[in-house]
């Protein structure tokens, strides 16, 4: 008797979620936001040889739905100093602003945030499947390097 009762329940919400799934004038839309964290060994706002990414920073992504819900992200880098948020949800619901900014460094050398890097505002207007890239969050030590020209 139990397991028919769990059974009628599987087949219940099986068959409720398969409605969902294919109801009428609800489209799945999905985002994706990403970025890249450095550390900038000499502080002069370029990329160069001696400056290398940040793994393990913290980003924070915050986004407003076209339905108005803000929503909250949190991101790491990776091996690369890449973050990625990503997100799906009804076609309503979209994501319609954003702000990206960067929460802390984790390199014992490298936790000073750059000029320009506090954060990034932008509307993110994309159709489904596409990314939306920010720019590049910075982070330098507490004093240059000696051999920093």
């Amino acid at each position: 008797m139990e397991a028919q009762k769990k059974k009628y329940k599987l087949v219940v919400g099986l068959f409720l979620f398969i409605v969902f799934l294919f109801e009428p004038g609800v489209r799945a839309w999905t985002g994706e936001i990403h970025g890249r964290v450095f550390c900038d060994v000499c502080s002069d706002s370029s990329i160069g040889p001696e400056d290398h990414v940040l793994e393990g920073a913290e980003v924070a992504v915050l986004c407003i739905t076209k339905s108005g819900e803000v929503l909250n992200y949190q991101a790491f880098t990776n091996a690369k100093g890449i973050y990625t948020v990503a997100e799906t949800m009804p076609e309503s619901d979209r994501w319609d602003a954003c702000l990206a900014r960067p929460i802390s460094s984790f390199h014992e050398h490298c936790t000073h945030l750059g000029d320009g890097s506090t954060g990034i505002k932008f509307s993110y207007n994309h159709p489904s499947g596409y990314s939306h890239a920010v720019r590049t969050f910075v982070y330098r030590p507490a004093s240059a390097p000696t051999y920093c020209i």
